[in-house]
Order: structure tokens, then sequence, then C-alpha cells
């Protein structure tokens, strides 16, 4: 059985979710994701969604409305 990643990168998190990359790098540009929130950054640089970030950041803007 193959559990599901907590952190993805943002290739994988296009296909999970439907933003884009670019769409991804301008949230963090623009302060409304924030590192250890949303998203970290590998050793390596990379950045890395936190799904259950994502999941809470998306559950707060459907409230919103």
């Amino acid at each position: 059985m193959i559990a599901p990643a907590r952190y993805v990168k943002l290739p994988v998190f296009e296909v999970i979710s439907g933003y884009t990359e670019k769409a991804v790098r301008r949230k963090i540009e623009e302060g409304r994701w924030l590192e250890g929130k949303e998203y970290r950054r590998a050793p390596d640089g990379h950045i890395l969604v936190d799904l259950e970030g994502y999941y809470k950041w998306a559950e707060g803007q459907a409230q919103a409305v």
C-alpha cells in the first residue's frame, strides 16, 4: 500500500489541484501563501506544497464566500 505524500512538488500539485506552477508562485510572492503553512522549501530549494495547509486554505476561502 502506498500512502499519499503530505508535501508535493509543484508539477504534482498542478495535477492534483488544477493550480498552475505560475499561480502557486504568484500566491507565494504576493504573501497569500506563507512558508510553513501552505508550502515549505526543501533542503534542495524546491517548493513543496503542504497538502494539509492547502486544504485548510481552500476551506477558508470557500467559507468566506
